[in-house]
This record gives C-alpha cells, structure tokens and sequence, in this order.
C-alpha cells in the first residue's frame, strides 16, 4: 500500500526566514529551527507519515549561494532538528532557478511533489503539503493533497485555495493527527 505523506515547505515552516536574527537563508549559519517544528516532525515520523521538504531555492539560480552550500544547510537542519527531537526528513526536492525563470520545477507547479510521490510511492490523496505561501498551495492543491496555510497569529486573509490554516507548523500536524 502508498505511503500517506507530508510535504513542507522549508523556510517560513521548519526554519525561520526575515526573522530578527536572519534575513534569507544562504548558508549553514543562517538556519534556525522555529519554535516545535522538530517536534511536530517528530509527531508525524511517529505516527506513520513520511516527511518531505519541498523547497524553492531562487538564490542559486541568483547567486547568492551554491548547491554546495544549500547542501551544507540541509545539512544543518537535519542536525538540528535530530538533536531538537530526533526528528527525520525522508528527502528533500528543492528548485535552483530564478523565480523569473517559468521553471518546469518551481513551485507553484507540482513537479517537485509529483517526483517525490513516484520516487517514494506516496498516496498524494491521503498526503498533505503545508507552506506559508500561496505558491506553496497551489503546488499542493495541482498535487492532489490537502493543503494547510500557515498564517501568523493575526493574520487574516481570504481562504481561496487552501483548505486549512494554521498558526504554526505545530499547529497543522495536531490538526492532520486529530483527522485520523
């Protein structure tokens, strides 16, 4: 039988992005783990979901770093989230090229979700993508997964196209669990 999975988005719902102490995440040094992230990955590793991050990464295509160091801050935030609360990723898709580009991978196309359901035999139906932007959304709506918007607290906007929000990463994942 597929695999039911969650496919997040990075900065913004695992790592912190235009916070106080970090403006875009370019290198190892500038990964920093939101508040229950590890431990909201760690609820979905217990109860049965596969866990991936699908990740626009413009700023190579820019130049504003390499592969080699977007390696280097997965790496990190593997670690991170381990030691936080032995939490695991299964894979991670993400997209090098510019956001002018029209790339065939970038969100907010479904490729990269798409690859990773073939690749690792998930049931997109029973799947969930949850990100903090639209893109995010509309990648996961054209995917066939539920999707879940994560708003800052009092934040309000229209629901268009995702079908839950959130207030946190955290916050989704207890609202997946209760589901069933």
């Amino acid at each position: 039988m597929a695999h039911k999975a969650v496919f997040l988005d990075r900065d913004g719902v695992i790592n912190e992005v235009q916070s106080g102490r970090v403006g875009f995440v370019n290198s190892a040094d500038d990964v920093y783990l939101l508040p229950g992230s590890a431990e909201a990955i760690k609820l979905l590793n217990a109860n049965d979901y596969k866990v991936y991050i699908v990740t626009n990464q413009g700023g190579i295509g820019l130049g504003f770093m390499s592969e080699v160091e977007l390696m280097q801050i997965h790496t990190r935030l593997l670690e991170l989230l381990n030691e936080e609360a032995g939490a695991r990723i299964d894979d991670i898709a993400y997209c090098p090229n510019k956001p002018q580009d029209n790339s065939s991978c970038r969100k907010p196309k479904p490729t990269m979700i798409i690859e990773l359901a073939h690749k690792h035999d998930i049931d997109l139906k029973r799947s969930f993508t949850i990100g903090d932007m639209r893109s995010d959304i509309a990648s996961g709506n054209e995917a066939g997964t539920s999707t879940f918007l994560i708003l800052e607290k009092d934040e309000v906007i229209p629901m268009i196209d995702e079908k839950y929000v959130a207030t946190s990463l955290k916050d989704a994942v207890k609202q997946i669990l209760q589901m069933g």
